[in-house]
């Protein structure tokens, strides 16, 4: 069974989506995370972002290593463990750049399905899982929640390190951005909508958990 989770930047993905696989049994995928890694490579071998032939090229020969473990999240680019150091802000500042590149998201697309069937039982979130990478998953949902929301979580992630423009940039500016790739703000045919807005972490987590529960009934 794979579930594929898509939402808007704070909205829970991740944390959600790891603590539901782990419950579950199921390995994780975060894909948000293979194009940061993408983007700290292409950072780091100074390829210019705007340059999409060399960002391209970049992402073809990418080491890139992810464990699907929701219990041990590993990431690591060649030799380099990474698994920290994708998550800074210049990251989610640039994130964008490579998000949006159509040649360097198709190859990445290709690697996260290629992982997802190799995997079979899997909880994969991003921002097109429902719609291109995984459309035919049995459990399709869109995770989201109101922009105040979104930026208090952010900034809580961040241990209170970010001002409220830089808030804006990593989440909102980051959204628009990357929604020129893909529609990630609304649900398409067939996916379900989870409002975390009021929700606590736990109740987000088990009410994912109860639409794969259902699922799984109906296939018995």
């Amino acid at each position: 069974m794979v579930i594929a989770v898509d939402g808007p930047s704070g909205s829970g993905k991740s944390s959600v989506c790891r603590a539901a696989a782990s419950e579950l049994g199921a390995a994780y995928l975060d894909t948000g995370a293979m194009y940061r890694a993408a983007t700290w490579y292409c950072l780091q071998q100074e390829v210019g972002l705007d340059d999409h032939d060399a960002v391209e090229v970049a992402v073809e020969e990418l080491p890139l290593n992810i464990s699907t473990n929701p219990d041990h999240q590993v990431i690591t680019v060649g030799q380099a463990d990474v698994t920290e150091a994708i998550r800074d802000a210049s990251i989610s500042e640039n994130v964008s750049a490579v998000a949006t590149n159509p040649k360097a998201r198709a190859l990445l697309i290709a690697s996260q399905r290629g992982i997802i069937d190799r995997e079979g039982f899997i909880v994969a979130e991003g921002r097109d899982i429902t719609t291109v990478v995984a459309p035919d998953a049995q459990v399709r949902v869109l995770l989201t929640a109101s922009a105040e929301a979104r930026l208090r979580r952010r900034g809580a992630q961040l241990g209170g390190t970010q001002d409220a423009e830089a808030l804006k940039r990593q989440v909102l500016d980051r959204d628009t951005k990357d929604s020129a790739a893909s529609n990630f703000t609304e649900a398409a045919d067939g996916v379900a909508v989870l409002d975390s807005s009021d929700l606590s972490f736990q109740e987000t987590v088990d009410s994912l958990i109860s639409r794969v529960q259902l699922a799984q009934g109906a296939r018995t």
